[in-house]
């Protein structure tokens, strides 16, 4: 069976599209001649900055013959419809066959495809390959019409078996295929001819080009390791970047350079930034400081003087990129010595979103709820409040500007110079956090406290605006926010009461919104139009919108400094204060938000292993809001129910409602007021009395004390009794008083294990 040898010779690859582009090249051509009835053993694709690559293994020499019958239309329909079915099945209508079927005579085609050579399978599928290839961007060149995301130079293309190895003609818009290709661009630009995959690979590595990325990635970082190790100083890690630097080059030369020492006092994570955005070069640090002192740069080139050209020439543009850095820090430092105030009243003209006011607005409703939360995580309020409050001074500053990644670390930075707090310094950087679900989590109080108000506010002022998450679209990260604070409260161990901080942050948005509206009448100047204020005071409320009508730009443009114009304004009846209090009616948004956050906990407790039906059961119990009890209850019954005893009492609880539910509905009556010991007859009916009492005796303590696997064993216990009543006792007798006691008696099941969690919601 032969092996096929596809290369794709191009101008460079941009780094970010190479890996992406090897995998669509092998999907493509493989689902192509698998779907043209070829077979392969196996598949491997490669990318240079300059190559595509694709070898397959094993392929059939050729496809077998297929023969297919079509059932088509019977005969005497439509002229339209039979031809229809003659172009799809591409026969002639000579062709048809007419046979009997259960309705009548139908046509029949018989389509019969030859067997065709690999060769001309692979050199069409090719060709559909190269022309609708899914590059990002693409582009044309010369006069031809074919796009590529880089001039394509030059086709590899050859099967090889027993005999040896053959060309797979093809001619792709002038670029015929050949046997050739060429290796390092500048080393070894001379073309060679190749005849499989190992011969491949070995010439271009002789010839100065290593096609495999992990080597290249590998290669690059033992060198950079074992160089700065020789100087006692180590590389910071970073995958990512070393992913990128192995796709911008095809023979890796690793440098390590000197940083300026004026430039050595700038924060390590700076010069970690500078470098890696701007330049692309490792970082080098210093074990015992911490300071970053030297960089490794990756170059395509051996050369004669060793590199030493191409370093002075790397340093010399570093020094570039570091002295502006250096004069953002500089800059920088000077305003957060003074306090920060600049950049705090410069965040008022920073838009947070036109109906959520500015990031001025925003601090100041993350400050008031910071310090609400404050005592419930252990936090001094004014300390929370003052973290609040300059958490976000560093977005103004020129150094997040220049690099938005490190926003929150220079806040640390900043807040450290403007000699506030250790713990206020902290939480400006921390209170980003958690970002994702592997990132860490805040533990420091005044951390938490912040990260949770800053969270909980952009969630309440989205769900008021009416701007949730919809599908697979969340523009404003909001499950992510939730998610963070699910983390927050749960991996701190927080008791929380998340519907009162809600209503507290609903609360705080509202005021603003009240103040803004006030001050845009005291402010404002120009001429009034009545017309327009008529219009505008008697529009209906949007019900997705409960702030429609406060359009800060229209007010302004439309409504004078006149305090007689204002009078009229406010004597309308959307002003009146019930009125203007039902257009704010934060229950339906709070209600709507808590339900968002019990959905992310259910898809973060699933990956737990907890089943979304167990959540659901403790849900619906009271105290939902305070997720740590909630998440602990549901752990409680999941490892209940993942017991015998569980799983037979769940059994048991719902033949008990089933029962009851009814016998209510057919009595028209509520089985609820207690059954007595006295009206027992049988055995297992009294043991179940007593096994009720010493349940309830247990299970009604420990809930009060939020034990509730204490509660959970109590309640399994229940199981036995349960099992020996409906085995030994007929609940509907013919006895009325005795019917009626068994049935208050399964009410008292219902009862006591409704009172640890909703079992109806439990499935199976």
């Amino acid at each position: 069976m032969p092996d096929l040898l596809i290369e794709l010779f191009s101008e460079e690859i941009p780094a970010r599209m190479q890996t992406r582009a090897a995998d669509d090249l092998r999907k493509l051509v493989t689902d192509g001649l698998v779907e043209a009835g070829l077979t392969y053993a196996g598949a491997a694709a490669f990318s240079t900055p300059r190559r595509l690559t694709l070898s397959i293994d094993g392929l059939t020499a050729e496809s077998k013959a297929v023969r297919e019958e079509r059932k088509g239309p019977k005969v005497g329909a439509p002229d339209q419809a039979i031809e229809g079915f003659l172009r799809g099945a591409g026969v002639a209508r000579e062709d048809l066959e007419v046979r009997d079927d259960k309705k009548g005579q139908v046509y029949f085609a018989v389509i019969e495809k030859p067997g065709r050579m690999a060769a001309d399978i692979i050199a069409e599928v090719l060709e559909k390959a190269v022309r609708n290839f899914p590059w990002p961007k693409s582009m044309r060149w010369g006069e031809g019409s074919l796009k590529w995301v880089r001039p394509l130079h030059s086709i590899l293309c050859i099967l090889t078996d027993e005999a040896g190895a053959a060309v797979v003609p093809l001619d792709v818009d002038g670029i015929k295929s050949g046997n050739t290709t060429q290796g390092h661009r500048f080393l070894a630009p001379d073309p060679f001819s190749v005849m499989n995959l190992d011969d491949y690979e070995a010439k271009l590595k002789r010839e100065n080009v290593v096609l495999r990325a992990d080597e290249r990635a590998e290669a690059i970082w033992n060198e950079a390791t074992t160089q700065a190790f020789a100087l006692g100083l180590e590389v910071v890690e970073d995958k990512g970047l070393l992913a990128e630097v192995a796709g911008l080059v095809e023979w890796p030369v690793v440098l390590l350079g000197q940083i300026d020492d004026a430039f050595l006092g700038l924060p390590p994570e700076v010069l970690q930034t500078s470098m890696k955005e701007h330049q692309k070069f490792f970082s080098v640090r210093n074990p015992k400081t911490g300071r970053i002192e030297r960089f490794v740069t990756v170059a395509n080139m051996e050369t004669s003087d060793n590199g030493a050209t191409i370093l002075a020439g790397n340093q010399k543009v570093l020094s570039a990129r570091l002295a502006d850095a250096k004069f953002f820090w500089e800059n920088d430092l000077r305003v957060a010595k003074a306090g920060m105030q600049p950049w705090l009243d410069s965040l008022a003209n920073v838009t947070f979103h036109n109906k959520l006011g500015s990031q001025k607005d925003r601090i100041e409703r993350i400050a008031a709820l910071a310090r609400a939360i404050a005592p419930s995580v252990g936090a001094d309020p004014d300390l929370a409040e003052q973290a609040a409050r300059v958490a976000k001074a560093d977005l103004s500053s020129e150094m997040v500007y220049e690099f938005p990644e490190l926003q929150g670390l220079m806040g640390r930075y900043y807040a450290a110079e403007a000699s506030l707090d250790a713990q206020v310094a902290a939480a400006c950087e921390e209170h980003y956090s958690p970002l994702g679900p592997s990132d860490d989590v805040p533990t420091a109080p005044i951390s938490v406290a912040v990260a949770l108000a800053d969270k909980i506010d952009t969630l309440t002022g989205f769900w008021a605006i009416d701007e949730k998450p919809t599908g697979s679209k969340d523009p404003f990260a909001l499950r992510r926010a939730a998610l963070g604070v699910i983390r927050l409260v749960l991996e701190n161990g927080l008791a929380s009461e998340l519907k009162a901080v809600i209503e507290h942050a609903y609360d705080k948005l509202l005021e603003h919104y009240k103040s803004r509206f006030a001050l845009t009448f005291k402010t404002t100047s120009g001429s009034h139009r009545q017309p327009h204020a008529d219009t505008l005071a008697m529009k209906e409320p949007a019900a997705s919108d409960p702030f429609w009508w406060i359009d800060l730009s229209i007010l302004s443009q439309n409504f004078a400094d006149d305090a007689d114009a204002f009078d009229a304004l406010t004597k309308r009846d959307m002003f009146d204060e019930t009125k203007f209090a039902r257009l704010f009616e934060k229950e339906p948004v709070v209600e709507s938000l808590l339900s968002f956050f019990h959905d992310r906990l259910k898809v973060f407790l699933r990956d737990k292993g907890i089943r979304h039906d167990i959540i659901d059961a403790c849900i619906a119990m009271p105290g939902n809001d305070d997720l740590t009890l909630l998440v602990k209850r549901a752990e409680a019954l999941a490892e209940t129910l993942a017991t015998d005893d569980g799983e037979n009492l769940l059994q048991g609880f719902k033949r008990a409602n089933n029962i009851l539910t009814q016998a209510e509905e057919k009595d028209g009556v509520e089985y609820s007021y207690g059954a007595d010991v006295k009206f027992a007859e049988d055995d297992a009916e009294k043991a179940l009395f007593a096994a009720l009492d010493a349940a309830d005796a247990k299970i009604a303590p420990a809930m009060a004390a939020e034990e509730f696997s204490t509660a959970m064993t109590a309640m399994a216990a229940l199981r036995a009794p349960i099992d020996a009543f409906f085995t030994d006792v007929q609940v509907n007798a013919d006895s009325e008083i005795l019917r009626r006691n068994r049935l208050n008696l399964l009410s008292r099941i219902r009862n006591i294990c409704l009172s640890v969690a909703d079992l109806t919601k439990i499935e199976g």
